[in-house]
């Protein structure tokens, strides 16, 4: 069986780390044969990082679906964006002070130097207002960046390959008018995995196609996968998936596409998932 999971809000607690108990799950789940991977917007380093921390080996689909990279750090998949039909809408969203932007590409994570002022800028204003804070520090929490002095040194540098755009915002009227001004891209899929931020990919860079690649490389039957996950960004793995597990935080719209709903992510609700289909699974056999 494969068993896909996604990151933040989900195998994530609000620390961004992996809990003793999820981690012992997986554990638990690859001893019994079962294939255990990541699917996350984050790059494939910044997916490493609490793996690693926690003694963890798995397969990561990273960028939603831009890349998969096994266990042994063998590229299967890679699909980047076309970086010309970006770059008007890039050039936009550079005059938009209260717009955030990071741009993941083939050597690092892109970010323009006003945009990190910016941000700090607005963990500051907002000190008494303890949900805005966290929101804004989270966007720290989820990738390790470069900054920039001007970040059309980024889509102006031929050698450089765009995986995913990330804008992030707290006004999100003018968010939703960014996303308007990606969605009418040819090639090009908007997701979000929160909503303050959009995400840009290539439209055959999904979490649902990465899972149908990744379950084919391991001859694995779709109706053989499960998948766990909180966001919008989640949403084409659960369309493809033999199962769909919504967690306990995840949005409405993820809750109402799938077929159980855990706890939340603060609450082990990838671990007892986990636990729960490993024993059925032994039941069976």
């Amino acid at each position: 069986m494969l068993i896909a999971l996604d990151m933040d809000g989900t195998l994530l607690d609000s620390n961004g780390r992996i809990s003793e108990r999820n981690k012992e799950a997986i554990l638990e789940a690859q001893a019994a044969g079962h294939i255990v991977t990541i699917a996350t917007g984050r790059a494939y380093k910044d997916a490493r990082a609490p793996l690693s921390e926690a003694d963890l080996v798995c397969p990561v689909i990273g960028l939603n679906g831009a890349t998969i990279t096994l266990a042994d750090g063998t590229v299967v998949s890679d699909i980047p964006v076309d970086k010309t039909t970006l770059i008007p809408a890039l050039e936009w969203v550079r005059m938009q002070s209260d717009l955030y932007c990071e741009i993941y590409t083939s050597e690092a994570v892109y970010v323009g130097l006003h945009n990190r002022e910016h941000l700090e800028e607005l963990a500051n204003r907002t000190v008494d207002d303890s949900e805005l804070v966290r929101i804004v520090r989270k966007q720290f929490q989820q990738a390790r960046v470069t900054y920039v002095q001007d970040i059309r040194e980024v889509w102006n540098n031929e050698a450089l390959v765009i995986y995913k755009v990330l804008i992030f915002s707290l006004n999100r009227e003018l968010l939703k008018e960014a996303k308007q001004k990606f969605a009418v891209l040819p090639e090009v899929t908007v997701t979000s995995s929160h909503p303050n931020n959009i995400e840009v990919n290539n439209k055959l860079a999904t979490k649902g196609q990465a899972i149908k690649t990744l379950a084919a490389h391991y001859g694995i039957d779709l109706m053989d996968t499960v998948v766990i996950g909180d966001s919008h960004n989640d949403l084409s793995m659960f369309a493809v998936a033999g199962q769909r597990v919504a967690m306990g935080n995840a949005s409405d719209e993820v809750k109402r596409e799938s077929d159980y709903i855990t706890a939340r992510n603060d609450e082990d609700g990838v671990a007892l998932f986990i636990e729960e289909l490993v024993r059925k699974c032994l039941k069976k056999s």
